[in-house]
């Protein structure tokens, strides 16, 4: 390509926001708040869930993986982007960039797969109590928790190695919160038609499919919510899923802007500012939706500030 600057790049300046330096320090505290909420609701969901005998069930068995998974999704991309934020840049070696890339799709396919697999377990409660306890067994739940664990390690890896094989060239800025995939394929040179297929593959398996499994939990649901006689018992059923389906919404809707679509022309800016969202915003609100909307876990956090109250008079 004529004009074509093709010095290879062997390592990347991330930037934040470089066309606006005076956000700097109020990004820096909005992104500072947003990480500290997500570790202090997260890790109150798993204490929770781990205290009360009463969310000892399957459904928040997975809310706890989910919880877990959250912390650490939002831990490999908001504490490099306060630095970035603080200094204004940060120069990162081409391994380094790997590993955060890695690491960020590892955790973003476990918040897939762990929220198909919630969609699931609600399928089944709803469209089969009686055999609810005899189907989502403790031996199940593990088989689908480390099935998502090892599904998601092996996309992650094979998109790691697919996407870090491409050779860039040219600038080495990346104008972005972290190393993802879009502005890397930006800086690629040459021919990456066959790395890219192989990318889009595994979105394909990742993304769609979890969509996919999701639609036809609820659907199921929704047949089995319209033959219900009780008006009760279809509110309360509404009631438990809603908030599964508010994360599901929140972070599935971001994911699909970013990847599902042509980033021809698209706005940077625009890309910028989704990315906030699935990797900040959403792992800070799942503790919320899960407690605002679900009366077992809000009795769970009344009853332990109830504790805390009576042992601080003694």
């Amino acid at each position: 390509m004529p004009g074509r600057n093709f010095t290879v790049v062997t390592e990347f300046l991330l930037t934040v926001f470089a066309d606006h330096p005076a956000w700097g320090l109020p990004l820096f505290a909005v992104f500072l708040a947003f990480y500290l909420l997500t570790l202090l609701g997260n890790c109150g969901m798993i204490l929770l869930i781990r205290q009360d005998r009463r969310l000892h069930t399957p459904m928040y068995f997975f809310l706890g993986h989910l919880a877990l998974v959250d912390i650490c999704y939002s831990s490999t991309v908001v504490p490099q982007a306060l630095v970035v934020l603080l200094e204004r840049g940060v120069v990162l070696c081409r391994a380094r960039c790997a590993a955060q890339f890695f690491l960020f799709t590892f955790f973003a396919s476990m918040d897939c797969y762990l929220l198909a697999i919630m969609a699931y377990d609600r399928c089944v409660a709803v469209c089969r109590p009686l055999l609810y306890v005899a189907i989502v067994t403790e031996k199940a739940r593990w088989v689908l928790v480390a099935a998502a664990y090892a599904a998601g390690f092996s996309s992650a890896f094979i998109r790691t190695v697919t996407a870090f094989t491409l050779s860039f060239c040219g600038s080495n800025q990346i104008d972005f919160i972290f190393c993802d995939l879009p502005p890397l394929l930006k800086l690629s040179c040459g021919d990456s038609y066959t790395q890219e297929v192989v990318i889009i593959v595994f979105a394909v398996l990742v993304m769609p499919a979890c969509i996919l499994v999701i639609s036809v939990s609820y659907l199921f649901i929704v047949l089995a919510v319209v033959r219900m006689r009780s008006p009760a018992g279809r509110t309360k059923t509404f009631s438990t899923c809603a908030s599964h389906l508010a994360a599901v919404a929140l972070f599935f809707g971001t994911l699909i802007f970013m990847y599902l679509r042509d980033n021809a022309g698209q706005s940077s800016e625009a890309d910028r500012v989704v990315s906030v969202l699935y990797t900040a915003v959403s792992p800070m609100l799942n503790p919320l939706i899960y407690s605002l909307r679900n009366k077992e876990v809000m009795e769970a956090v009344l009853k332990s500030l109830g504790r805390s109250k009576v042992s601080r008079k003694f």
